[in-house]
């Protein structure tokens, strides 16, 4: 390993790597370090979903980050094929947004209407021509939204593309490598401490470390305002009469995946643990069974969970850290990393490199917990 870098980048999830990425198109020299293998946390185990109108509730700073994200990712995903040899699964399959009970049809109705200034293309449908355009839903589906523009891509492929072209690119990805602290002097951070009495000098560190950016804060004496929300998953088989789009509704989706469907995903205070339960596997099944009965008889293929990064306002962090000349946050992505990876790892690298926030990414910076959580603290500066 080599003992120095322009950057360090900590945690080598989809984030990680996206600035990885940048950063090397942009002729820095760049070192991810993660403490596991590259890609195998919350990025490998989402389900790729590049449809934006959920999280959101109308136009917004989120919402142009968010759309803008997307946009970016689509419009990259040939030349990161090409430059890393695999391939993402892009496909623009679109999503429809359902109600079964008809009271929640005036509600759907609302979402509607705030989410038309965002310019998506959007469509309302009766039951019927809910059915019609996928003939495994449930009868009692009432009204849906189609949004023929939402896609989705293979999360585990989009983090292992923009890996594999950074390590093309040169940069240097060190899986099985654990950080233990810092040394910093007068506000800037100037070495990496790793385990087995190693360590990695720098001009500037990122901490990308997702779920774990809370303990990664901790070496900065910062309170980081990021906590684990594990999201459970589960894939079926694609029935005969196979679904196409991807469905939303009873607090749930499917995601049609070539021969399978993948059911997600819970939303459980479990700590930093990554088990399934018999109880997050039985609401899945259940849910996918009252959207589409014909799954009640499908088999399941596999299970898995990831840890999504929850801050309180459900939006990143992004950012450099007030109090140190050299140091970037970019965590806190919820749910929607895969949708901001790119988007993410262009503004960063512009903020690293030119030491200005993009304006897209200048409403997401940490000072926004500042009254609650920001603790920097003198010793070592």
């Amino acid at each position: 390993m080599k003992r120095s870098a322009d950057v360090v980048i900590v945690g080598g999830g989809v984030i990680g790597c996206a600035i990885a990425y940048y950063l090397r198109l942009a002729g820095r020299d760049v070192m991810v370090l993660e403490r596991g293998e590259i890609g195998r946390q919350a990025s490998g185990a989402a389900a790729g979903l590049l449809a934006p109108l959920g999280p959101l509730s109308g136009p917004g700073p989120f919402a142009d980050l968010l759309l803008a994200g997307c946009a970016l990712l689509t419009e990259l995903a040939p030349a990161l094929e090409e430059v890393s040899g695999i391939q993402i699964g892009y496909e623009r399959t679109g999503a429809l947004r359902t109600v079964r009970n008809p009271k929640r049809v005036a509600h759907l109705q609302r979402r509607m209407e705030a989410w038309r200034p965002l310019g998506l293309e959007m469509h309302w449908l009766s039951g019927e021509e809910a059915r019609r355009h996928e003939p495994v839903l449930t009868p009692d589906i009432c009204a849906a939204i189609y949004a023929p523009e939402e896609a989705q891509v293979r999360a585990e492929q989009v983090v292992q593309a923009f890996a594999q072209a950074a390590r093309k690119l040169g940069a240097q990805l060190c899986s099985q490598t654990e950080v233990i602290g810092l040394h910093q002097r007068r506000g800037r951070v100037t070495e990496v401490l790793l385990s087995r009495d190693q360590s990695v000098t720098c001009k500037h560190l990122v901490i990308t470390a997702g779920a774990w950016a809370a303990h990664c804060g901790g070496w900065l004496n910062l309170s980081l305002p990021v906590q684990p929300l594990r999201g459970q998953i589960l894939a079926v088989r694609q029935p005969t009469v196979p679904l196409h789009h991807i469905i939303f509704g009873e607090a749930a989706y499917l995601a049609p995946k070539e021969e399978e469907i993948f059911v997600g995903a819970t939303k459980d205070e479990a700590g930093f643990n990554t088990q399934v339960t018999p109880e997050g596997i039985a609401w899945l099944r259940g849910t996918a069974a009252r959207l589409a009965p014909i799954l009640e008889w499908s088999p399941v293929e596999r299970t898995w969970a990831g840890l999504r990064p929850k801050t309180p306002d459900m939006r990143p962090i992004l950012g450099p850290v007030q109090g140190f000349e050299n140091v970037t946050l970019a965590t806190g992505h919820n749910s929607v990393g895969i949708m901001l990876s790119a988007i993410t790892g262009q503004t960063m690298a512009e903020c690293i490199c030119t030491g200005n926030v993009p304006d897209i990414a200048r409403p997401f910076g940490l000072e926004r917990f500042s009254s609650a959580v920001m603790a920097v603290q003198e010793n070592g500066m």
